[in-house]
């Protein structure tokens, strides 16, 4: 395995806000990849969209097919969306398109701050609100909703009637390229269901909350220490007490034996989750990698459902 990165310090939601506002638009090439080439139109697209990040660009090309031109300004998996530094390239594409769709929630704030720089006049789809997942009682929104099956069948819809008032004439392919999304997602629910059947609160560990809504929908309950993936999310150091409480949960401690995978955010990483991440390893608890991103050569249903049959090897 190739060594990941190492995870940048992470501002909270709220400082990332600002940051991004302060941000000089740096000449940062940003289209369909990190390179920076502008991706070529398809023959005969006429809806240019831009998305924040790979996820949202597969499902765009997925529900507009040869009728869209797809922007995605992050793709590299190397790359923390939260510290992402958006260019003059990105705000050019902006300018130009007709649908623009955002994570919201705080994940991708340079998007906002662009947009208003840029005067565009797309429609712009947040899937967070289009979601309607909010912030429990007294505690932080999980903004990764894209770990959410029915959010995306939600987003699919809303995407679909937006690409049809950009192209009239094209609406009823989006409507059935939607239709035939929403069904691969409702088999994927299915497996997931499965999974609750034959796993429902079974205890599992993360390193930060990027996959809970999938593993929630697993009926599988978070062992984790909350101090933990708060500060890891947020790129803090975990305090040694609470350090010792998670590596706990593998072997050698009071938890020991309460969880049956750690569901490990590959995509960035650190001194702290890889220790927690050879403790599982040394324990004989299997470790599920998951990612912020779409891998080279996925698509978004593939890609999840990959990480559920993952999720239901390393439960078994």
């Amino acid at each position: 395995m190739s060594p990941r990165p190492s995870r940048p310090r992470r501002p909270s939601h709220r400082a990332a806000v600002a940051a991004a506002a302060a941000v000089p638009l740096l000449a940062l090439a940003a289209c369909g990849s990190s390179s920076g080439a502008e991706p070529a139109k398809p023959s005969g697209a006429t809806v240019r969209v831009v998305a924040s990040t790979n996820v949202y660009g597969d499902i765009a090309r997925t529900i507009g097919g040869a009728k869209v031109a797809v922007t995605s300004f992050i793709s590299d998996p190397a790359q923390d969306p939260h510290s992402y530094e958006a260019g003059t390239r990105n705000r050019l594409a902006l300018g130009r398109a007709q649908v623009v769709i955002e994570n919201g929630g705080g994940y991708d704030d340079f998007m906002g701050t662009m947009l208003k720089a840029s005067a565009s006049k797309a429609e712009v789809l947040d899937a967070v609100r289009i979601s309607g997942r909010t912030a429990p009682a007294g505690g932080e929104l999980n903004e990764h909703v894209w770990y959410d099956l029915p959010s995306m069948a939600l987003l699919a819809d809303r995407l679909s009637a937006a690409l049809a008032k950009a192209d009239p004439a094209a609406a009823s392919t989006f409507s059935a390229n939607a239709t035939a999304f929403k069904a691969k997602l409702k088999d994927l629910e299915g497996k997931v269901a499965a999974l609750k059947a034959a796993h429902s609160g079974d205890g599992v560990a993360i390193t930060e909350p990027v996959p809970l809504y999938l593993l929630e929908a697993a009926g599988l309950r978070n062992e984790t220490p909350e101090e933990f993936s708060e500060a890891i999310e947020e790129g803090g150091d975990v305090a040694p007490r609470t350090l010792r409480e998670t590596l706990g949960l593998f072997g050698g401690g009071k938890g020991a034996g309460k969880v049956k995978a750690l569901v490990y955010n590959a995509q960035t990483s650190g001194p702290q989750t890889e220790q927690v991440e050879k403790a599982a390893k040394d324990n004989g608890v299997a470790v599920v990698p998951v990612t912020e991103t779409l891998p080279s050569g996925q698509d978004y249903v593939t890609w999840m459902g990959g990480t559920i049959a993952a999720l239901g090897k390393a439960l078994s």
